[in-house]
């Protein structure tokens, strides 16, 4: 398109560490390269990983932007070889490798989803991460079926709130975590059926109680650390475990009688460095299953604040005090 700038404005880290090292910079329109397309960037959420690889913890997968951010929403401005699924002008949501925090960012064009039905763009930037993540771990990976109970760790963050209102939504049985009681009401207006504070609840117990001494099928861990071992007494026979993330600790010393005894199944993904055609097959089943859903408003991501690009380090402290409930998204 003729009416493209030569460079763009965007989030730059020189050196990582607090959230004050994220400043404005320019550099010049990235090449879009076959299968991919450029978008003009609306809205972008902000996810842990972001928070990770501002800090030097979670360097981006080769040949990724080492720009901030992994889901926008915005306006198809130009096509790279052989897209034919989309057409300039075309308003999407996407899963980036990289680059989010900026006026322009480059994707595939199968990472790319239609703007849901009455949805703005700050709802829809909000929606690739958590959604991708929570479909590709909770459903393709453990197969959480309706009827089934599961638990979901971590309720009222970006996440858990997708993966409770997901479950719900599709008939499981909840049982959701927090670490405040002023939460409880949020995960329960999410479509959980039961919320545990693990600060001054055992967790384990409340699930025995809920399910009448059976246990959950399947854990959504986003926790590891101490939790996991937790997790094995909380599952039933031939339960399953899913872990996303480890905001306790990498490291867990696990019994793994417990585990044999069970009978149960432990995976667990992360998303960015997944394979191209990985992360289609995950949008082509969203589109499927989980779009209509959005379409007919049945489900609605909770938008906890939104922030101008520029105050990109204001939303990192947010996330950083666990304060919100939700997601975080930045405008541009």
């Amino acid at each position: 398109m003729s009416d493209l700038p030569n460079d763009y404005a965007h989030i730059h880290i020189e050196q990582p560490g607090a959230p004050e090292v994220m400043q404005l910079s320019r550099s010049p329109l990235p090449v879009v390269g076959a299968g991919q397309v450029l978008i003009r960037v609306s809205a972008a959420g902000v996810n842990g990983p972001d928070l990770k690889q501002r800090a030097g913890a979670y360097p981006p997968p080769p040949g990724a932007s080492l720009i901030l951010g992994l889901e926008v929403a915005g306006e198809i401005c130009a096509l790279g070889e052989g897209v034919t699924q989309w057409q300039l002008g075309d308003k999407v949501c996407a899963l980036v490798p990289g680059g989010g925090y900026g006026e322009y960012t480059l994707t595939y064009a199968a990472h790319c989803l239609p703007i849901p039905k009455g949805f703005s763009m700050v709802q829809a930037a909000a929606l690739p991460e958590t959604f991708f993540t929570v479909w590709g771990n909770l459903f393709m990976r453990v197969g959480l079926k309706a009827g089934e109970t599961v638990l979901i760790h971590g309720g009222s963050g970006g996440i858990g709130s997708t993966a409770i209102a997901l479950a719900n939504r599709l008939g499981a049985k909840v049982i959701a975590t927090t670490g405040q009681d002023e939460k409880r009401d949020y995960c329960l207006g999410l479509g959980a059926d039961l919320v545990v504070n693990y600060n001054t609840q055992n967790f384990v117990e409340e699930v025995m109680l809920f399910t009448q001494g059976k246990g959950v099928n399947v854990v959504f861990d986003i926790a590891g650390g101490d939790f996991i071992n937790l997790n094995l007494q909380a599952l039933a026979l031939d339960g399953r475990m899913v872990s996303v993330s480890t905001q306790r600790s990498p490291k867990a010393e696990v019994n793994i009688l417990q585990l044999m005894a069970k009978r149960i199944v432990w995976t667990g993904s992360t998303l960015r460095p997944q394979i191209v055609e990985a992360k289609a097959e995950i949008a082509r089943q969203l589109h499927e299953r989980v779009w209509p859903l959005l379409d007919s408003q049945q489900i609605v991501p909770h938008i906890f604040a939104t922030y101008p690009l520029i105050d990109a380090p204001k939303a990192h402290r947010l996330m950083q005090s666990g304060e919100h409930r939700g997601k975080v998204v930045l405008t541009l």
